[in-house]
């Protein structure tokens, strides 16, 4: 393999990073305001917000990205493949974030929420001041670990033509017919990307473990 094949397996690893920090932002975003909603304490919201969520955890990624490029084209809606997988990556990421910090905020002590009653809080300051910083260190690990799967999965963007590194990989061995090589590559350029992350997050258990002692 030659260095103008080696360079396009890195522009694939650059759309890589590039639509897992997309999704991962995007996702936080919705995923942050579904968390919120999810204990809101209105009913009806809750049960949206659990429907929401049980929609995209008990779907397949690869569904999910099929139905956002050519669903949405038969109804007249015709997406580059990039906006596609950026809006499918979003919506998925914003399901398991939300859950994941929903099941944060409910970690929190309720002592806190009542002392923060008890000091005539209003609920943006409650959550902005007091809930949400202790929420989000408990988040951390879980929070990492979906961050590492979300990089992987970016691996099923290529059914709507999006070239990230696992296509860029299909494409150079189909051209020097050299799959093991090629794909050999591709794994170690997966690797480097998400072993430091999942060595990051089991630091974080490990202090949060010792922390609760």
């Amino acid at each position: 393999m030659g260095a103008n094949e080696f360079l396009f397996l890195l522009t694939g690893l650059k759309w890589t990073v590039l639509l897992s920090i997309v999704g991962f932002i995007g996702g936080g975003v919705f995923g942050l305001a579904i968390a919120l909603l999810r204990v809101s304490g209105r009913p009806l919201i809750e049960r949206i917000t659990s429907g929401y969520i049980a929609l995209f955890q008990g779907t397949p990624l690869l569904m999910q990205l099929f139905v956002v490029y050519y669903g949405l084209a038969l109804v007249g809606l015709k997406l580059d493949a990039w906006i596609a997988v950026a809006i499918g990556f979003t919506l998925h990421a914003s399901a398991y974030l939300g859950e994941i910090w929903r099941g944060s905020i409910e970690a929190v002590p309720k002592g806190q929420t009542e002392a923060a009653k008890a000091l005539s809080l209003r609920y943006v300051s409650r959550m902005r001041d007091v809930i949400l910083p202790q929420a989000i260190r408990i988040s951390l690990p879980a929070t990492i670990g979906f961050l590492v799967q979300l990089i992987k999965g970016t691996s099923l963007a290529a059914i709507v033509g999006f070239t990230e590194l696992t296509r860029a990989g299909n494409i150079v061995s189909n051209q020097i017919f050299q799959p093991l090589l090629v794909f050999g590559i591709v794994g170690i350029l997966y690797f480097l990307l998400c072993w430091p992350l999942s060595l990051y997050g089991s630091h974080l258990e490990r202090r949060m473990a010792i922390a609760a002692r």
